[in-house]
């Protein structure tokens, strides 16, 4: 990581926009239909020829191609865009829930690929690398002091399953360099994160994407839980910016009884694609509450209002992200493919819970998390504004509204204190604090060496000094943030952290959960 003068706003906006940008991509059929071909509108190919055959200079037309059709998909709103092959190709890999590759978490450390922790069970931990190893060569293939992009980086450590690569590796911990050979895999993504029970009856199931193996994911999660005694679930969708549609539905099909309304979706020619319910449903009666944030968004959104608009279980969080529309996939042969609108959705009770947008102005439509951190409606419930004219009446009359994003039923306010509206943000999705506990690891991994959990628990809990060395790690990276205000909260965050590295990432949950305001909300709700 290289150092930079981060400050707070410019740190915690960008973060925010990552959340417009999965929002905006992320929410589309799995169907993939070609680009149609069309020879009467051939007036920008001809142009391109032209400069092609007659321009006094040398230029790349692909990047005009790029730069046009994405200008084009501008004009119409926020979501339709344009994604080259590079991105295109990470996306479809992300969604499809899997890829080929060594197993391991990593990152850049001062230029050398190092090790965070290895996939449990995966390919590099089954050939005995370690967290903290540095890899130095991928075949013949120096990875170390060079500035390597990370599709050159990636493509030496993916490749075709049962595929072998020989790789170079450096252990700090005992000071050897040796060579071993990694036999490539499957290796999941994981849409969801963690299943667990908060309490001998209140299962927890974390859902960071919509992807293509999430309804099975979920599925297997919900039916472990039941048998552990759970009749009573909190899903949690927080910065889940959204997927396909059709995961989303099959999950909320677990919940709702048969023919109950999930999602209309309705085209510009006025047809409407109706979603029910089915018989399949393996949790229709026990309790339900949903967790949601201002990066909820999309399928995050259909999954929440279905639950909301049918009184199936209650919404706790913050108002969601506000994205109502609905993108097909069209590919081109280079690779890239467009995503356009092509419908919106509604909620069962009729409603659009698009927030509005002007066409042309992403940039105004990204800044509007912006304007909710300056209005207080992260901190107040009172300052959300909602439209009389938007509203509708769930089934047993409770009021719910339209017009940019799902308004909870329980709202529970960004957590810190006013003021450090960041700290949240800095210690859960910046990465900082991830690099932080690795590289405090990597100096002191033998301090934690042999300790249970509940040793380790014990020693972070009685020691200032990785909250002291975060702060000042911080400010060497120009964050100007004050730790000290929130002292309890960031030393939460960072033990949770430490257990991740150290146990598994279920501890980190463990940790979080226990003092999470919004699963709070649900468990001292009667």
């Amino acid at each position: 990581m290289k150092k930079s003068n981060i400050y707070l706003p410019f740190l915690l906006f960008l973060m925010l926009a990552i959340g417009v940008v999965l929002g905006g991509i992320l929410n589309f059929p799995v169907d993939r239909p070609s680009l149609s071909k069309n020879g009467t509108k051939n007036k920008l190919n001809r142009l391109i020829d032209f400069i092609d055959n007659e321009y006094v200079d040398k230029v790349n037309t692909d990047s005009i191609v790029d730069l046009t059709v994405t200008n084009i998909l501008a004009q119409l709103d926020p979501h339709s865009m344009y994604l080259p092959p590079s991105i295109q190709s990470d996306e479809a890999e992300s969604m499809k829930g899997n890829f080929v590759g060594i197993g391991v978490n990593f990152y850049m450390y001062k230029d050398t690929v190092a090790v965070v922790k290895p996939l449990e069970n995966g390919p590099s931990a089954k050939a005995g690398i370690m967290a903290g190893d540095r890899i130095l060569y991928a075949d013949k293939t120096k990875l170390f002091g060079r500035k390597l992009s990370s599709d050159t980086l990636f493509s030496k450590l993916k490749g075709e399953e049962g595929s072998e690569v020989e790789l170079t590796v450096y252990r700090k911990n005992g000071h050897k360099k040796f060579k071993v050979k990694v036999r490539r895999d499957v290796v999941p993504i994981k849409s969801v994160d963690v299943a667990l029970m908060l309490n001998p009856n209140t299962g927890y199931i974390k859902i960071n994407r919509f992807a293509e193996t999430t309804y099975e994911e979920f599925k297997k999660a919900l039916l472990q839980l039941k048998k552990n005694g759970a009749n009573s679930l909190i899903i949690d969708v927080r910065e889940n910016g959204g997927g396909y549609v059709e995961m989303a539905t099959q999950i909320a099909d677990e919940f709702l009884k048969l023919n109950q309304p999930i999602v209309f979706i309705k085209n510009k020619k006025g047809q409407t694609e109706k979603t029910l319910a089915t018989t399949q449903g393996n949790f229709e009666t026990g309790k339900l509450a949903m967790l949601i944030d201002e990066n909820s968004a999309s399928a995050s959104e259909i999954l929440a209002g279905a639950i909301q608009d049918n009184d199936r279980g209650i919404i706790v969080g913050r108002r969601s992200f506000g994205k109502g529309l609905v993108q097909r996939e069209m590919d081109f042969d280079d690779g890239s493919a467009v995503r356009l609108t092509i419908a919106r959705y509604y909620t069962p009770t009729g409603r659009s819970i698009q927030k509005p947008y002007v066409k042309g102005d992403g940039e105004a439509y990204m800044n509007e998390f912006s304007k909710r951190f300056e209005s207080g409606e992260l901190y107040k419930k009172d300052s959300i504004k909602v439209a009389d004219s938007l509203k509708f009446k769930t089934p047993k009359g409770k009021i719910v509204y339209g017009g940019g994003g799902i308004v909870p039923d329980v709202f529970v306010p960004l957590e810190g204190q006013s003021g450090e509206e960041g700290i949240v943000y800095v210690m859960e999705q910046s990465g900082i604090v991830n690099h932080f506990v690795f590289e405090q690891l990597d100096r002191n991994r033998n301090d934690f060496k042999g300790l249970t959990y509940e040793q380790f628990l014990a020693k972070m809990n009685a020691s200032e000094l990785y909250f002291n060395n975060l702060q000042n790690y911080l400010l060497g990276y120009g964050v100007r943030l004050n730790l000290s205000k929130n002292k309890t909260l960031v030393k939460r965050y960072l033990t949770a952290e430490f257990a991740s590295q150290l146990y598994g990432e279920q501890k980190y949950y463990e940790i979080v959960l226990k003092e999470d305001p919004m699963v709070q909300a649900v468990l001292n709700t009667k």
